[in-house]
């Protein structure tokens, strides 16, 4: 069954003067029609990066170096800048973690969204703005019609996110990534089909959003759900994972989150773990301390 997104061993690196430094290790993951998935980690793990990667809009000095990002059976990362441009905005849409970064400072709502409309699809300027108070009231923007002829400071942040939510539902499209829409893990397990947890670069932990959190196999997502305010009891001090995310320049050898991980064993350090299949095919988790399932294995 072809997926409609297809994300197979997704490198990206930054070339700097003294050497490439990778970014994103060799990522898959899949998204089908309507499906819903969380990607979640610390700063750091290569989250954002992933959805520029997806769309190629990576900023120089980086640059995909493998792998290939299939769209309804394309591989975007083959495509010309042309193609690409039809593709963005028209089929997969990304909110951007700053509304500023989307929003033009001097232009009105109403004059971003109706251009943004004219530059997609054949249709005249009264289409455009009825589309766009449509979206405006989507998103729950009160006095939509008032709204359009105001400017980005004349909204509140949160205001500004639903804008920047209703500029990227204009044209319908099929895959909406949102980049930051949350730092709250607890809120991503309600609204997600699925989760891949990312540690430095790569993909640790995925599989069914509600097998992940209530049975998470790897110790760092182990240490996320722990972290949550939800799962203590009042006044109790709120857990932690010890020590930080690494920085491109400086990922351990082995396992990356070995320094941080209470189960790190000497194996841990000196080779990186295969992925293994958990609940017959549903799960996989890199962890060398992981039991997989008999009949399934490692990968």
């Amino acid at each position: 069954m072809q997926h409609l997104l297809e994300v197979n061993d997704l490198e990206v690196k930054f070339g700097l003067r003294f050497g490439d430094l990778t970014a994103i290790n060799g990522i898959s993951f899949s998204l089908d029609k309507s499906e819903r998935m969380g990607l979640v980690g610390e700063s750091g793990a290569g989250k954002s990066v992933t959805g520029f990667a997806i769309i190629n809009l990576i900023s120089k000095p980086g640059f995909i170096s493998g792998g290939r990002v299939m769209f309804n059976g394309r591989d975007l990362t083959a495509l010309s800048d042309e193609a690409m441009r039809d593709i963005r905005g028209n089929h997969i849409s990304m909110i951007f973690q700053d509304p500023m970064m989307t929003l033009n400072p001097v232009l009105t709502i109403g004059t971003q969204m109706v251009e943004t409309l004219l530059a997609h699809r054949s249709i005249t300027r009264t289409e455009a703005k009825s589309i766009a108070l449509e979206k405006l009231k989507k998103v729950q923007i009160p006095s939509p019609e008032k709204r359009l002829a105001q400017y980005p400071h004349e909204f509140s942040g949160g205001m500004r996110q639903r804008i920047v939510i209703a500029i990227a539902l204009l044209t319908d499209p099929e895959i909406v990534i949102a980049d930051e829409p949350t730092t709250a893990l607890d809120v991503v397990s309600q609204v997600t089909e699925k989760i891949a947890v990312m540690y430095a670069g790569k993909i640790v932990e995925s599989g069914p959003t509600d097998q992940v959190v209530n049975d998470p196999k790897h110790p760092y997502t182990q240490g996320l759900i722990k972290a949550l305010p939800g799962s203590l009891q009042p006044g109790a001090k709120l857990n932690q994972i010890p020590g930080m995310m690494p920085t491109l320049t400086d990922i351990p050898p082995g396992c990356a989150f070995n320094p941080r991980c209470p189960l790190s064993d000497t194996i841990c350090r000196q080779q990186e773990p295969p992925f293994i299949i958990i609940n017959g095919a549903t799960r996989r988790v890199a962890c060398h301390m992981a039991k997989p399932d008999p009949s399934n294995g490692t990968t």
